[in-house]
């Protein structure tokens, strides 16, 4: 799959612009199964990330709320849309690959097919200052779902996120008692 890339100055095209101007997943969800918020302590960017969870397993609904710069925002939107349907355990997998690729850690074209519009931010790891507000929304679901993940299965292979800036909200077990 060819994805748009952001060159030096082709960071804000339209295909970006449009997630920031025409946000899918910005709004309030009702009910949601977890929630949790992330937090930019560099620039003050903040958004509460929401997801409801099927019957399955999967993400069956995402979406988030806050402020921030177009960049956080368009991440947000982008990753948003492509959680829907995926496994905690895909999601958090596609996260640890977005911010390896916006650090500059994963160039393979292959591998960044999978994140379909969110490779377009690839060329953030030439912007170091700006690689945490393109990391937020993502760090924020996997330090979400790595919470919720009962202890008794295991994460993905990879490091762990810190999660000194973020707080938990809702129920890790999607309302499902013992």
């Amino acid at each position: 799959m060819a994805n748009p890339v952001a060159g030096a100055g082709g960071l804000y095209n339209p295909a970006f612009m449009d997630h920031v101007s025409h946000p899918d997943y910005k709004y309030q969800m009702d009910e949601p199964t977890l929630t949790h918020e992330g937090i930019n302590p560099s620039c003050g960017d903040d958004l509460t990330f929401s997801v409801r969870m099927a019957a399955d397993g999967t993400i069956e609904e995402a979406a988030y709320q806050g402020h921030g710069c177009a960049i956080s925002q368009a991440s947000a939107d982008m990753m948003s849309d492509l959680m829907v349907g995926k496994t905690p355990e895909e999601a958090i997998g596609l996260c640890r690959l977005f911010m390896a690729m916006v650090r500059g850690e994963e160039t393979d074209g292959d591998e960044l097919d999978q994140l379909e519009d969110a490779a377009m931010l690839k060329d953030i790891s030439h912007m170091p200052a700006r690689v945490k507000c393109a990391e937020l929304a993502w760090r924020t679901l996997e330090e979400m779902l790595l919470a919720a993940i009962p202890k008794t299965q295991a994460a993905p292979d990879g490091p762990e996120a810190p999660a000194a800036t973020s707080q938990s909200h809702g129920d890790p077990a999607g309302g499902k008692g013992d």
